[in-house]
């Protein structure tokens, strides 16, 4: 059964990112011209101005750099209170802000390694598969 989630942000450059993610693939844009890789999909490389952008593949494997525990209730009816959301700097670059899966914060420390699994989530736009990380 898919876990109930807030609603994803939705448009032109998110659909291709959350269609790779329906294949079990992270992917992030990477710029032509000066190679930065962009998260979240932009339009435009936002260190050079390129449009010359395409979809790459990334490891997901990186680090947890910062963590917390939300006890307000943000989302009543989708996310029960406490839940825990992590910081991660993937290897090539970006910070992705996610939820640990298969650990809790309490068992965070500094550059705790991880690497990127897919859930089955749900919000009002339909099913989808969420990146969540793991214990590397």
């Amino acid at each position: 059964m898919a876990e109930r989630r807030p609603n994803r942000v939705l448009g032109p450059e998110h659909e291709q990112f959350w269609s790779y993610c329906a294949e079990g693939e992270l992917r992030f844009q990477r710029c032509g011209t000066c190679q930065h890789v962009s998260w979240p999909p932009v339009k435009a490389c936002e260190r050079c101005g390129s449009t010359a952008l395409r979809w790459e593949r990334v490891s997901g494997k990186g680090r947890i750099i910062s963590w917390c525990t939300f006890f307000q209730q943000y989302y009543p009816g989708v996310l029960p209170t406490p839940w825990d959301t992590i910081l991660v700097e993937l290897d090539e670059g970006p910070l992705f802000v996610s939820n640990p899966h298969g650990f809790t914060n309490e068992e965070v420390f500094p550059n705790f390694p991880v690497t990127v699994s897919f859930i089955e989530c749900e919000d009002d736009a339909g099913q989808f598969s969420l990146p969540v990380f793991e214990r590397a």
